[in-house]
């Protein structure tokens, strides 16, 4: 196998810590015009380098950011008709967002509905759920899960071809679990011991997935499935991880009970998710390998089951009774201590469920803030540059800066100061992927021109050399 590469951001970031040989495929997304020119002027940049926001222009070329901060030819290019040109007001501007635990083919609500949907039905409210995910702001999305077999990879690549808007999408197939451990059997393949493992693997790879999904361990919202039960083997896991990075896929795994985190860490799973019941063996293990793994809690889902579900017939009481309180507080706990430790933690709450609808994503960035401790700014950094190093692509993905990908939302607010103002779709005034505008809000309509203005450029009102008084209306008692 081939070394890692190391490839540099203009921001000086250097990742050197990936196989080149575990890179997802660099898709490109059609349908953006080279000669394509938009002109933020006076916008707050949030760059998602760290630094603290700045006013400033920017410049966006075909399908990337060109100039930022200072665009010297500013006066030219808002002269020139062909120049979109956005007045920024002071809002902000900052990369699109980036989920790390998405289920395009989650319905919202009857999940055992699921696996008798038709396939035509599934697909239309696949490709909804991609729209609704860039409607959010998000640009990134790393497929946890499909529901079927090819709903993922037909909506990934019709995303990037042009056909339909979502966001730049990484997909996923079934989730994988023994047959003694599937969390609901519509939507599980399954398969026991390491060979016929390896068997759905190849046929994933197959379909054209770029991840691989193992559901290892039970959840507490299943009669019979315990958070801390785990269903998988060493040598299964390690059979998986095997398959998968031989063909350069990533190997993502529910993964709440302790032995599952263990042995995600052990055998080289790269995304982990949940890992509620890490314990401190675990935890050593983790942070002694901690270039190598992300962990998506979703601590969303949580949060909802205890606090949110009663409407949809989950109260808290019943939830305080499966654990889901004991869960939270445990699985708080240990994100603390990750985040102290440098782990690698990414938002994507495991939206699709009943009580955590699609549309809601942004939930998740203010959990980070409000539960686990990190600054806004962190958490805005999860969410650009950390998705983007998932996608391995953090060279051009998640930031303001020339060179990167032309991804990025307008604010109507400043979100270092309330990170909840992403999660107020009125408040994202202008959505742009890859270059092209998916969203103006009516705020971006230009006033009128009035009489003086832009040195005579307005034929219906020219510039005057002086106002005299029986020019203007008089009214008559």
């Amino acid at each position: 196998m081939s070394t890692a590469t190391t490839a540099t951001d203009t921001n000086g970031y250097v990742d050197n810590s990936t196989p080149s040989w575990l890179r997802p495929k660099n898709y490109q997304m059609a349908g953006t015009h080279p000669d394509n020119k938009i002109l933020f002027l006076d916008v707050n940049i949030l760059d998602s380098t760290g630094r603290e926001p700045y006013m400033g222009d920017v410049l966006i070329e075909g399908e990337r950011i060109t100039k930022v901060g200072s665009v010297p030819e500013r006066t030219t290019l808002v002269n020139n008709p062909k120049v979109r040109v956005i007045n920024g007001r002071g809002r902000t501007l900052m990369s699109g967002l980036g989920d790390a635990h998405v289920h395009l083919s989650w319905n919202g609500g009857d999940m055992v509905k699921l696996g008798n949907m038709g396939v035509e039905e599934h697909t239309l409210l696949t490709a909804r759920s991609a729209l609704a995910y860039l409607e959010s702001g998000y640009t990134m999305c790393f497929g946890a899960a499909s529901a079927k077999d090819r709903l993922d990879v037909v909506i990934r690549d019709a995303i990037n071809a042009g056909d339909i808007p979502g966001p730049r999408y990484l997909a996923n197939g079934m989730e994988m679990a023994r047959r003694d451990g599937e969390l609901e059997a519509g939507i599980t393949v399954f398969a026991d011991g390491p060979e016929e493992m390896r068997e759905v693997i190849k046929h994933h790879i197959a379909l054209g997935v770029d991840n691989i999904k193992l559901s290892m361990s039970g959840d507490a919202i299943c009669d019979d499935r315990s958070a801390e039960d785990c269903y998988f083997t060493d040598e299964e896991t390690a059979a998986c991880v095997d398959e998968a990075h031989k063909a350069g896929k990533l190997v993502c795994a529910h993964a709440r009970a302790r032995d599952s985190v263990t042995m995600c860490v052990k055998h080289g799973v790269d995304v982990i998710y949940h890992a509620s019941f890490i314990d401190d063996e675990g935890m050593d293990m983790l942070d002694k390998a901690k270039d190598k793994h992300w962990v998506a809690p979703a601590i969303h889902i949580l949060y909802a089951t205890l606090y949110e579900a009663a409407d949809f017939g989950f109260s808290q009481t019943k939830a305080e009774q499966r654990g889901y309180k004991r869960e939270l507080e445990t699985c708080i706990k240990a994100l603390k201590e990750m985040k102290r430790r440098g782990i690698k933690v990414l938002p994507g709450g495991d939206y699709g469920f009943a009580w955590t609808p699609h549309g809601t994503y942004a939930r998740d960035l203010e959990h980070f803030v409000k539960l686990i401790d990190f600054t806004p700014m962190e958490a805005i950094q999860a969410a650009t540059t950390g998705v983007a190093e998932l996608f391995m692509r953090s060279h051009e993905l998640g930031k303001i800066l020339p060179g990167y990908y032309a991804d990025c939302i307008l604010v109507d607010g400043n979100p270092l100061e309330d990170i909840t103002v992403l999660q107020d779709h009125d408040k994202l005034n202008v959505i742009v992927i890859n270059g092209r505008v998916h969203k103006v809000s009516p705020a971006e309509w230009h006033t009128p021109p009035v009489m003086g203005q832009d040195g005579n450029r307005h034929v219906i009102v020219p510039d005057f050399p002086e106002v005299k008084k029986q020019w203007q209306f008089k009214f008559q008692d």
